[in-house]
């Protein structure tokens, strides 16, 4: 059993997470309740890793990230070295493959708001801000707790994107899935079996917790409001 690997894999998960949890909400606040009439171009953009395969998408951010464009231009003047096939480079590949996983639930979750009560908080004096944290987050928890889970468990089965822009360096950049890839190259199947079984119990275990979790949060909201 590979743990540097596991341990690689639950690090960017739960980095990827973190990061979409923080940047995803305004992407998907702005989604929501903006009545711009192009945003359906910025939803197209969002939703693009959904159906871009994931060699594409790898190929096209191990391209920006290189020296030759401004984005790896800057990092490499700043840090003194390239983001590609290091945990940084992973990072950034994963947060916008993930992108998706993190701001369509964070939006469905937006949109079952009623807006009666978004606006009662504004008429009581209540900023957007104040609003969003005591109104809007709270009555669409189940939507952040799916949004969290599914980009945290979506990270952790990355291939091809992981691929194309960490590679394959050990304790840097070889995830479970690169692993399980490893052994099954070199007839190791023993080996790739008990990777894969572990990578499978925790998929499972994650979408049971979601399950559970938005269940119970729901539940909880709708007593809260009801008055019991």
């Amino acid at each position: 059993m590979n743990w540097e690997a596991i341990a690689l894999s639950l690090k960017l998960a739960m980095c990827v997470a973190a990061i979409l949890l923080i940047a995803g909400m305004p992407i998907a606040y702005w989604v929501t309740f903006s009545r711009w009439r192009w945003k359906f171009l910025i939803e197209a953009i969002v939703a693009l890793p959904l159906v871009l395969p994931p060699t594409v998408l790898g190929y096209y951010i191990l391209v920006g990230l290189g020296p030759r464009n401004f984005p790896g231009k800057v990092w490499q003047s700043w840090f003194g070295h390239t983001l590609p096939f290091t945990f940084g480079g992973l990072l950034v590949a994963s947060v916008l493959y993930s992108l998706p996983f993190a701001v369509q639930p964070f939006s469905a979750g937006f949109e079952t708001v009623d807006r009666g009560l978004i606006e009662a908080a504004w008429t009581l004096g209540a900023s957007r801000l104040l609003t969003f944290f005591r109104v809007i987050l709270p009555l669409s928890a189940a939507g952040a707790i799916t949004g969290v889970v599914l980009s945290f468990a979506h990270t952790i089965g990355e291939f091809g994107v992981v691929l194309m822009v960490g590679g394959n360096l050990a304790g840097t950049t070889r995830t479970v899935s690169i692993d399980i890839y490893d052994h099954v190259q070199s007839l190791e199947y023993a080996e790739a079996n008990r990777m894969a079984l572990l990578l499978l119990l925790i998929s499972f275990v994650v979408l049971a917790a979601v399950y559970g979790l938005n269940r119970r949060v729901g539940r909880r909201v709708w007593m809260t409001w009801a008055g019991k």
